[in-house]
């Protein structure tokens, strides 16, 4: 979240940063400012009567030394009066203050000024691609008919019978390729890009999910498990969570290493995909529960863009290793998710469906997450602690990229090229073809 003594401080340079994202109502800002006031004034006025309160300290000093048994008395109801009046605005300040953290946890990150203006992915600015559209001497097929109709791979039917829509078994191959491709990742990003792997697990408690951003805004959007006495408990919208929580209410220091750590992590995601409803119903590409390697990054502020646009590259690394076509996409204000300050997505081309599909978003959050997650470091042991910047990406979604591997790489026949770098983990399988 934001700083709310910034924000109270600098309301028209909020308020016009805000604006440029069009689903936010900056008017919201106005509670903000007079929350803050609030609080500066009852500061104000904790200051004074502290510094009465040290006056009257020393004056009892001399009351008690030479003072009367009445004098004495009279101080100590003094300094009981002034002390408690003391502790009542101590708790109004706690109080308000508690009121601005539960407001700034409404308000979305600034856009950083790279950023363009626009309300939706119209805006969006397409900045580099790699490779060439593949090109065909028949009409491509799209994943489902690939996978389900001629491989005859995948299950929906009997998905939907033992869980219900939105979910899918794959089998043989199709499995085999799944599980190659999680491996396939792991290894590039901690062998090539330096990433520690990690493993997670696949419930957080709610400070976790508020620490990243998911809650309170997007709680209709997660899973939680029903909640009993000592349970709370939400399955993972995405490892993201665990993984930036690691250091939640921690401040880094140097006897732990220095900036950046640098997280690959594979798990199974859950979402409710509650505002996608109608979208993407056919095959794989939009389901309620995943799988993704998560790429997450703690970087110094000085350097978090740098490392942003090292994050994007290393999931480029795997669609060029599996000859996948993409572009990479800068999001515009109105696009952007409301944690991030910045955006890439990589948007891998698939021939069945003739358009480009989001594969990985790439983020740098600045301290957004770090203030709400109270995630801080040292350089040294002398320095002050600060807010750590995070990152994160899909280093990728795993069903998205074995859905572009079918439809990139399908052949006339129905059989699918496998790539060269993904053979290995198959067992030198070249081709995955119809039984």
């Amino acid at each position: 979240m934001l700083d709310f003594r910034q924000v109270g401080a600098n309301l028209d340079q909020f308020r016009k940063a805000l604006s440029r994202r069009p689903n936010f109502q900056v008017t919201f800002l106005d509670r903000v400012k007079v929350l803050f006031e609030q609080r500066s004034a009852t500061v104000r006025e904790l200051q004074v009567l502290q510094e009465q309160k040290n006056a009257q300290n020393e004056a009892m000093k001399q009351v008690f030394k030479s003072g009367s048994p009445a004098d004495k008395e009279k101080a100590r109801e003094e300094q009981k009066v002034l002390s408690q009046k003391i502790k009542d605005l101590e708790g109004q300040v706690t109080q308000i203050e508690d009121e601005l953290s539960r407001a700034m946890l409404d308000i979305p990150n600034v856009p950083h000024e790279s950023v363009p203006d626009g309300a939706d992915e119209h805006a969006n600015q397409v900045v580099r691609s790699w490779g060439e559209k593949p090109t065909f001497d028949f009409q491509p097929r799209d994943h489902v008919s690939i996978g389900q109709d001629i491989l005859k791979l995948f299950d929906f039917e009997r998905a939907t019978k033992i869980t219900g829509a939105r979910f899918s078994i794959q089998y043989d191959g199709l499995a085999k390729m799944e599980r190659a491709l999680i491996a396939l990742m792991l290894d590039t990003h901690t062998e090539e890009h330096g990433y520690r792997e990690i493993s997670v697990p696949y419930l957080v408690n709610s400070a976790a999910l508020t620490g990243t951003g998911q809650l309170p805004k997007f709680a209709d959007d997660q899973f939680r498990v029903p909640y009993q006495e000592g349970n709370d408990y939400w399955l993972i919208p995405t490892a993201e969570v665990p993984v930036t929580n690691l250091y939640m209410d921690e401040i880094l220091g140097p006897e732990q290493g220095p900036l950046p750590k640098a997280f690959a992590c594979y798990t199974a995601c859950f979402r409710k995909e509650a505002g996608s409803a109608g979208r993407d119903t056919r095959g794989i590409l939009r389901q309620h529960m995943f799988h993704k390697v998560e790429l997450v990054r703690f970087v110094e502020p000085e350097k978090s863009y740098e490392e942003h646009e090292k994050l994007v590259g290393h999931a480029e690394r795997i669609l060029q290793k599996l000859e996948l076509h993409y572009r990479v996409s800068l999001l515009c204000a109105g696009d952007m998710s409301a944690n991030a300050a910045k955006c890439y997505d990589l948007e891998v081309w698939l021939p069945g469906q003739d358009a480009y599909r989001e594969i990985s978003s790439c983020s740098n959050f600045e301290d957004f997450q770090a203030r709400r997650a109270r995630i801080r470091y040292k350089k040294d042991a002398k320095d002050k602690a600060q807010l750590v910047h995070t990152l994160n990406g899909s280093g990728l979604a795993v069903g998205r990229t074995l859905v572009a591997v079918l439809e990139q790489h399908q052949q006339k026949d129905g059989s699918v090229r496998i790539p060269k770098a993904l053979q290995p983990y198959m067992g030198g399988l070249e081709i995955l073809a119809p039984k």
